[in-house]
């Protein structure tokens, strides 16, 4: 069993910048991804950005690539999410992901089955 943690959303304006946390406890030793997706009020939960163990791939969604980076912390037990130049459309429940399935399904959110609570980032305009 795996446990995930987020922290760090809260309320920013446009522009602004969040870096969230995703603590991992358990049997992290067999994850093969992690990831943050996002979820919208009355919208599906959509991917953000990924990292295979090791850090050797990643992916970003479009609505996110050049502004969000992933990164992995040294005790590797630790995700980051660094979010800049922050847009409304960035406002939603935002969830750490780890898988330990077979293939490297980065961007397939049904890939991972491990799910942390959420925490909130909020952009205002």
């Amino acid at each position: 069993q795996v446990q995930l943690v987020e922290s760090g959303g809260g309320a920013v304006q446009a522009g602004g910048s969040l870096r969230l946390s995703c603590a991992a406890s358990g049997d992290t030793d067999s994850s093969d991804g992690r990831a943050w997706f996002r979820q919208a009020p009355g919208k599906e939960r959509e991917g953000g950005a990924a990292i295979s163990t090791g850090g050797k791939r990643t992916y970003y969604a479009d609505s996110v690539t050049g502004r969000f980076t992933i990164s992995q912390g040294t005790a590797k037990n630790t995700l980051y999410l660094q979010m800049n130049s922050l847009k409304p459309e960035d406002t939603a429940m935002y969830y750490c992901a780890l898988s330990n399935r077979v293939g490297c399904q980065l961007s397939n959110v049904n890939w991972y089955n491990y799910w942390g609570q959420g925490t909130q980032v909020t952009v205002s305009s």
